[in-house]
């Protein structure tokens, strides 16, 4: 079975880190794309960053640019999510997802390319 589990999501204030983890089991991403996508209430699930089976290609939603990094360790089956200067419309539900298709050259970056999802993490950033 296979399983995307988020951690390290939580309560922070405007201008404060956080470094979210999403961890895989049950099968190897190391030869497909992962990523981030969030969903804040009332709105639909959007992308927030997304990487390659090899960590050499990433794309990032303008909203988070510079201030976010991707970033992947395959021998650990692990993609991070590095968050920096939060702003309180940061805040939502973060989901990691992994695609089917091994070895993309590029990430891609819809939703409905991603196959496996995670249950997700809150992320709040208060003002």
């Amino acid at each position: 079975q296979v399983q995307l589990v988020e951690s390290g999501g939580g309560l922070v204030q405007a201008g404060g880190s956080l470094r979210l983890s999403c961890a895989a089991s049950g099968r190897t991403f190391s030869r497909c794309a992962m990523g981030w996508f969030r969903q804040a209430p009332g709105k639909e699930r959007e992308l927030v960053a997304v990487i390659n089976w090899s960590g050499g290609n990433t794309a990032y939603a303008d909203s988070v640019k510079g201030r976010f990094t991707i970033s992947r360790d395959n021998a650990k089956n692990t993609v991070y999510l590095q968050m920096n200067s939060l702003k309180p419309e940061d805040t939502a539900v973060y989901y990691c997802a992994g695609d089917h298709t091994a070895y993309r050259r590029y990430a891609p970056n819809r939703l409905d390319d991603y196959d496996y999802w995670g249950q997700g993490t809150q992320v709040t950033v208060s003002s």
